[in-house]
């Protein structure tokens, strides 16, 4: 009797946490922009594809929108949160929208921990 052995699949789950977030941008002039101004961080990697731009981060990222509107050419306070969301099609990990950024995190108990700073202390 023969018997076989079957590979390990490369496409098993692994529920590992990636300490990863993430954005899908749509591949265009803001798109473009966009993602030039966020490689300047070092843990973020770009990735142009056909149709959208992946922006993606090990950690924490953050959208300034001033240096984005800055690189845009507009004046700032052109590009907010609402920009942000009409170029962004998909997202990973946690995104907190502030007045002048968008904060995207990785690691949820980071994420918790800088939302649990912006509260005011909890009156007794």
């Amino acid at each position: 009797m023969t018997s076989f052995k079957t590979s390990e699949s490369p496409y098993k789950a692994d529920n590992t946490a990636s300490g990863m977030a993430g954005v899908t941008l749509m591949n265009n002039q803001v798109g473009v922009v966009v993602a030039d101004v966020m490689n300047r961080q070092e843990n973020v990697t770009i990735t142009h594809l056909p149709s959208m731009i992946r922006v993606d981060c090990v950690g924490r990222m953050d959208f300034v929108y001033d240096e984005i509107s800055e690189a845009l050419g507009e004046e700032e306070g052109f590009y907010d949160a609402s920009e942000f969301e009409e170029n962004m099609s998909t997202h990973y990990g946690k995104m907190i929208h502030m007045d002048d950024r968008t904060v995207m995190f990785g690691n949820l108990e980071e994420a918790a921990e800088f939302i649990g700073d912006m509260l005011p202390p909890a009156v007794k």
